[in-house]
């Protein structure tokens, strides 16, 4: 599929932004380099009346992405959440990318619904609403279910949603090619590798019995989270292509004229929203990776409820010591720690200087603490982070790419609540908790022994083991000792069983 009908795409993309208008207004928006202007240009004028006409009632960007589709909506679904970096009428315009999007009609939503669970829609509910949400991927009705009268929320793919996103995909895929080929510094970002992390993000969103699994899996994290709520699934009225929970109310979270109305403390949610990610990532390693505002609202009662859960990040337990740990020497201003931290995950070519590094990373942090965040350029702390990753040779790391941006977009939500906010103090409370159960002594007694519990496993087949490794050293030409490979085998054999008993005695103890 990788083919010249991709340079078409392209062509198409370039061609489409300078038809709409959007060209111009997404360059100055995101202060674009000269050489970048000159480039996007250039694809785009001469081939101006090729691209997409859009809905013309919509402002320029939002209507460009649209008519491009799904792949791109997600683009701009992010940028909506960055007005410190394209500025607040721009992210303002995008939202409209979060649920207002053009629906299709209710007919082929209850096609839809009768096909993937067996029965007519009118059979299974008694109302049947139409759309009152409708994204890049699927759209939402509100229903009653029939047995039951309880208040659902149906959600329904895309009529052709799949082949969209798969031609969209396969141009990304063409895009970063030339990238590689056309600017070689550009390999350590890995844009091949992005891309391939970004469709197997977007194929899991495609199947709803995922998502379903997704959001079961997230509530039975968070069920003891003060201030946070998840819908419960239906799973006898969810399939592949259609999803039905429980109904959400509450104001959107988006909206800061109705949660002033409601009463809510803005300055308060800014936090709860940041925190909350922090803690399911760190805790758990389990986040909701797509917390735009639109997929977020305010219940009366305060609380933070989230739903559509097509995309969810999933971190192991050493790499959220990693990052847990970087986090926190920023918040202490420890940058020759962040640096080693760095250097000890192999983020940074081990041939690099360690001081130097710490001394960019300074660079970075300093300008952040005690300064009021609505002066901070976050598009100039951006370029500046990409030149310095760029000057020590760090590669993109595809098992953090949706752990960073989701960090963005969760920064951008609680900065549109409350602009003052400063992410280190607030996250400072949550890492410092992490850390002192997840890397003090007594968690280094846990891990000590886990692999204890290991080996412990493994002890009907330690003497099969140690005497076949016996055979295989007899076979051995003669300059080795048979005496001394037995004894090592033995102490290794003795060492693994004392080991197996003292760290279940201090699990008992300890734990």
């Amino acid at each position: 599929m990788r083919g010249p009908h991709n340079i078409w795409r392209l062509i198409v993309t370039g061609a489409t932004l300078e038809r709409t208008g959007a060209m111009s207004i997404v360059l100055d928006a995101m202060d674009a380099p000269r050489p970048l202007r000159i480039a996007a240009r250039t694809l785009g004028w001469p081939f101006k009346w090729l691209g997409y006409k859009g809905d013309v009632t919509m402002p320029p960007a939002p209507r460009a992405l649209t008519a491009l589709g799904p792949a791109y909506i997600k683009f701009g679904q992010v940028l909506s959440t960055r007005p410190d970096v394209v500025g607040e009428e721009m992210a303002a315009q995008m939202r409209v990318l979060q649920d207002k999007l053009p629906p299709f009609p209710i007919d082929v939503a209850k096609s839809s619904v009768a096909i993937e669970l067996g029965r007519p829609a009118d059979e299974i509910f008694s109302e049947f609403s139409e759309p009152v949400a409708a994204a890049s991927i699927a759209q939402v009705h509100q229903a009653t279910i029939r047995d039951t009268n309880e208040i659902v929320a149906v959600k329904v793919l895309r009529p052709g949603i799949e082949k969209a996103f798969r031609k969209d995909i396969d141009a990304f895929y063409f895009g970063a090619q030339m990238v590689e080929l056309l600017s070689p510094s550009s390999r350590r970002l890995r844009p091949l590798d992005v891309i391939e992390h970004f469709e197997g993000v977007v194929l899991g969103e495609l199947d709803l019995r995922l998502e379903s699994s997704a959001a079961s899996e997230f509530l039975a994290n968070t069920k003891g989270d003060a201030g946070f709520d998840l819908p419960e699934i239906k799973w006898d009225l969810s399939a592949k292509r259609v999803m039905t929970l429980g109904w959400v109310d509450g104001v959107p979270i988006g909206d800061n004229d109705a949660i002033d109305a409601a009463g809510h403390n803005r300055v308060a949610l800014a936090a709860r929203v940041l925190e909350l990610f922090l803690q399911h990532a760190l805790r758990d390693g389990y986040f909701h990776a797509d917390m735009h505002q639109g997929n977020m609202k305010v219940a009366a009662n305060g609380d933070i409820v989230a739903y559509d859960f097509g995309i969810m990040g999933h971190i192991d337990e050493y790499t959220r010591r990693v990052y847990a740990e970087i986090l926190f020497g920023f918040i202490r201003r420890d940058y020759k720690r962040v640096a080693e931290v760095h250097f000890e995950a192999g983020y940074v070519p081990a041939d690099r200087d360690v001081e130097e590094f710490a001394r960019a990373l300074r660079a970075v942090g300093e300008p952040i603490f005690g300064m009021d965040a609505t002066r901070i350029s976050m598009g100039r702390l951006l370029n500046y982070l990409f030149e310095v990753t760029e000057r020590f040779g760090m590669e993109t790391r595809t098992e953090l790419i949706l752990l960073q941006r989701t960090m963005v977009v969760v920064e951008g939500v609680a900065r549109s609540l409350d602009p003052h906010m400063n992410i280190w103090q607030v996250a400072q409370p949550v890492v410092e908790d992490y850390i002192k159960g997840s890397i003090g002594p007594r968690a280094i007694a846990r891990d000590l022994s886990k692999t204890a519990m290991v080996l412990a496993r493994f002890g009907p087949r330690l003497p099969s083991l140690v005497e076949a490794a016996l055979i295989r050293q007899s076979q051995e030409p003669p300059s080795y000792a048979p005496g001394k490979t037995r004894s090592r085998s033995l102490w290794f054999l003795a060492g693994a069983l004392v080991s197996g008993l003292a760290f279940a005695i201090a699990d008992t103890i300890w734990f």
